[in-house]
């Protein structure tokens, strides 16, 4: 049976409004993000910017480094008003990120002197796009679709440089039945070839293992609100010394988990057993500096 693409984004967009997203149809261009971005900045950091220090601050934070936004996103920033006194800020909530504002904006353009591209479906968290998720029609291999983002970040002047797409920390690709996730990065963590040597890609799983696949199982398990906020938060992994980020794989993200109601229970010693090269280290890497980061929030 032939699925439409548009069929498939409209049914997403549904499921998302059931997921409690606030659904942006008005925001399909660069200006209406921009404005709505605004109103969630001001009201987050209470105050209110003139038209000339808005403009400076989107020229301070849009960059084309993706590390560089990543770690913009996930900071307090420091910005300095027209009248010279200090403004310290934050783009998100990032003491608690189930607070923040969740929307859901589709068919979105950006026309820049080099490059017109569509994105199929944006997921905004307080006016930043953190989330692009491209469709394709049921039948067609899902990879067309990560081939189609990496053609569109390779293109000069493209809107993941110039805008606040730069902010985008994950992709989410899916033909309905079929479905993946993957880290945003700079360019030269950022290719997909034959081996995908350069790019891991992953499915969802929930714990006993088993594959998440379908869009709609997908929604719920990985883009309800708090589960997405706490994904770009918690569980993926801003490696400096090589300007890169990770996603971190399912299986890491339940063992995080578990290590955490393991010490929130005074459970007893244990131990991180797995093959060569699963990432033992990763995970336990993650689940000791997430614990003295926050050991109160992070016991659940």
């Amino acid at each position: 049976m032939q699925v439409r693409e548009s069929t498939i984004e409209q049914e997403l967009i549904e499921k998302l409004g059931e997921l409690k997203y606030t659904l942006r149809p008005d925001i399909r261009d660069r200006a209406a993000m921009e404005r709505n971005f605004r109103e969630k900045l001001e009201a987050l950091n209470r105050v209110s910017l003139t038209d000339a220090e808005f403009k400076r601050l989107l020229e301070e934070i849009v960059t084309p480094d993706v590390f560089k936004a990543a770690q913009t996103l996930r900071h307090r920033n420091a910005f300095t008003r027209d009248d010279g006194t200090p403004l310290n800020y934050t783009l998100v909530n990032i003491n608690d990120w189930c607070k923040n504002d969740f929307e859901v904006a589709s068919q979105f353009r950006i026309n820049t002197d080099y490059s017109y591209h569509r994105y199929d479906v944006l997921l905004l968290i307080n006016g930043v796009p953190a989330v692009q998720i491209e469709l394709k029609t049921l039948g067609i291999n899902p990879r067309r679709a990560i081939e189609q983002i990496v053609e569109y970040k390779n293109d000069p002047g493209n809107g993941y440089t110039r805008t606040l797409l730069c902010f985008i920390q994950l992709f989410v690709v899916s033909n309905r039945d079929s479905t993946y996730y993957f880290a945003n990065n700079n360019a030269r963590h950022f290719a997909f070839n034959a081996d995908e040597r350069f790019l891991p890609i992953y499915q969802y799983a929930a714990p006993d293992n088993s594959k998440i696949n379908g869009i709609d199982a997908f929604a719920d398990a990985f883009l309800a609100k708090c589960t997405l906020g706490q994904m770009i938060s918690r569980y993926m992994v801003l490696v400096a010394s090589e300007q890169k980020l990770l996603i971190m794989r399912p299986y890491q993200i339940y063992a995080v988990k578990n290590i955490v109601e393991c010490i929130d229970k005074n459970l007893g010693n244990g131990y991180i057993w797995h093959t060569t090269g699963s990432g033992k280290t990763l995970t336990s890497f993650k689940a000791s500096t997430l614990l003295k980061a926050n050991p109160k929030e992070l016991r659940m």
